[in-house]
């Protein structure tokens, strides 16, 4: 999204709500396409309370975005919405410099912004903002890193399938936890790019390859069998995949699925265990699930 023509400006919206709340706000800001945000940043305040921002290049209709906020916020208390202009910023600098680093069990998510304050390591990893999800800082994205961290403590998967994959961090993490082969998949074009362009500046361009699709409908993913996919999208097409990803999970393999609220996740995890699945761990962060199942039997595979 360009900034607008003729001031140069940003605009940043913004709300404040407890965790849960907040956190659903989020994901649905970076997921609108009728009004998509150059970057959405949740921050914890200490007060109970997070904050909510999304980043536009031009003034976005404040209706329409307050009715998406409510709708997320599915009636439970949210701040009054406010519209800034913030001219002149470059908005990539001024989302990287609200968000400090996030810790996930060993990984450690930085922004170039704070490069030089962060020892490198295997489990560093630094993701700038960007027109694609996942930067750490959402508790879906946490959930996830917490699960491939205690992951790698007990061994290394042959394959790994990233579906959804944003901005690549959990391919990324995948890749420099195992040291792995990571095939990583998104519908969107800009988010495979910016996904690729992640994996080479955090030298995992060879274990990574990211590929358009939508699914499990490219030709790529036809042909392998993971034994451990990863899943942080959103419960509708979570359950579309379960048969799919039924399919293609080797038994005896693992699926890491987030993007959830807790309620949702319940509802997942039946899907899942109907085809064969098994819940080995549940982790709860404000608000949000991430759910790591094992695939039983190649027999199960009935929708």
């Amino acid at each position: 999204m360009e900034t607008d023509s003729q001031t140069g400006s940003t605009f940043r919206a913004t709300v404040e709500a407890a965790p849960d709340t907040a956190g659903r706000i989020a994901r649905a800001l970076d997921e609108a396409e009728e009004m998509p945000a150059l970057s959405v940043s949740y921050f914890d305040l200490g007060n109970g309370q997070y904050e909510v921002s999304a980043l536009y290049g031009e003034m976005p209709a404040e209706g329409t975005l307050a009715a998406l906020i409510g709708k997320a916020a599915d009636g439970d208390a949210v701040t009054p919405l406010t519209i800034e202009e913030m001219a002149n910023q470059d908005w990539v600098t001024l989302s990287q410099g609200q968000r400090g680093p996030v810790r996930a069990g060993r990984f450690v998510i930085h922004g170039s912004h704070d490069r030089d304050t962060i020892p490198p390591s295997r489990f560093t990893i630094e993701i700038d903002a960007s027109n694609a999800f996942g930067t750490a800082h959402h508790a879906s994205t946490r959930g996830c890193l917490l699960a491939l961290d205690e992951l790698a403590k007990r061994g290394r998967p042959d394959l790994v399938l990233d579906l959804g994959t944003g901005s690549g961090v959990l391919a990324i993490a995948a890749a420099r936890a195992f040291d792995r082969p990571v095939v990583a998949t998104d519908n969107d074009p800009v988010a495979v790019a910016i996904a690729a362009d992640n994996a080479r500046k955090a030298g995992v361009a060879q274990q990574v390859h990211a590929v358009v699709a939508e699914g499990f409908a490219h030709p790529a993913l036809r042909r392998i069998r993971p034994d451990l996919i990863l899943a942080n999208i959103l419960a509708r097409p979570l359950s579309g995949l379960a048969p799919a990803m039924a399919k293609s999970l080797l038994p005896g393999g693992l699926a890491i699925l987030s993007g959830l609220t807790a309620a949702q996740g319940r509802a997942i995890e039946a899907r899942y265990c109907g085809l064969g699945f098994t819940l080995e761990k549940r982790i709860i962060l404000d608000g949000w699930a991430t759910l790591v199942l094992g695939r039983r039997s190649a027999s199960i595979l009935r929708d």
